[in-house]
């Protein structure tokens, strides 16, 4: 009895640790039996990578089964408010099949937490979350590698320099004076002759003489008109003055 006891206790224990592990687990080992309180998605799984239309592959039935729903939100949802329907809502119960259709291409690339709830005739439901999974449709754009372009060398063209100019210096120009000729005066016929009052001396002029004293008589003949011309003005000055005295 006690053998016995143990066995069917052990069996229990398998078939409840058998039946309780696909929905820990959120896979099916075994396709469930119809009419089974049972809530699960299968695909896609937690932390799974999805792109496109992708099929969202479970189980959702009750003895009492009413509807199911799938809703979808993005993550993290704190406040438990942004849950959105996914599709439609279904009155007929599904094992082991597609529960929805997804196109990710209507939601941005990000992390999103699928929800399936089975409700029963009596409002009361069963729900199975999967969690992270990363929506990725967008490619990453390729960085474009840049193309070095060499940089040409700048020709140098030189450019011609002006002629040097010419300078030329004009010096001052010297007025040489040109020597005065030195009369002479002819020689006498006769060189005995004594009769002429101015004796000849042979390289003496007497024009530089008469030249000099022609310029002191004009000097002072200037000099004897200046003061005679001030005495006069001097008398005019004087017989003006007295003229007004004996006028006053």
């Amino acid at each position: 009895m006690k053998k016995r006891a143990v066995l069917l206790t052990v069996s229990l224990l398998f078939l409840l640790a058998v039946t309780s592990w696909p929905r820990s687990l959120g896979v099916l080992a075994a396709p469930p039996v119809q009419g089974a309180d049972i809530a699960v998605i299968s695909q896609p799984a937690s932390n799974a990578i999805v792109s496109g239309v992708v099929q969202i592959i479970g189980s959702a039935d009750h003895p009492s089964f009413q509807f199911y729903v799938i809703d979808i939100a993005p993550e993290p949802n704190l406040n438990n408010d942004q849950w959105a329907t996914l599709g439609t809502t279904h009155d007929k119960p599904v094992i082991n099949g597609v529960l929805e259709t997804w196109d990710t291409t209507l939601f941005p690339d990000g992390s999103y937490t699928l929800r399936l709830r089975v409700v029963r005739l009596d409002g009361n439901y069963a729900e199975y979350f999967t969690r992270q999974v990363v929506v990725s449709n967008t490619q990453p754009t390729p960085t474009p590698t840049p193309e070095v372009k060499e940089t040409p060398t700048p020709t140098v063209t030189p450019t011609p320099l002006p002629p040097t100019p010419t300078i030329v210096i004009e010096g001052p120009v010297v007025d040489t004076p040109t020597p005065r000729p030195i009369p002479t005066n002819p020689p006498l016929e006769n060189p005995d002759e004594s009769d002429s009052l101015v004796p000849t001396v042979t390289g003496f002029s007497v024009s530089p003489l008469v030249d000099a004293c022609i310029y002191g008589a004009g000097v002072m003949l200037g000099v004897f008109l200046l003061f005679g011309l001030l005495a006069t003005l001097r008398l005019f000055i004087q017989g003006f003055i007295d003229r007004v005295k004996r006028k006053s």
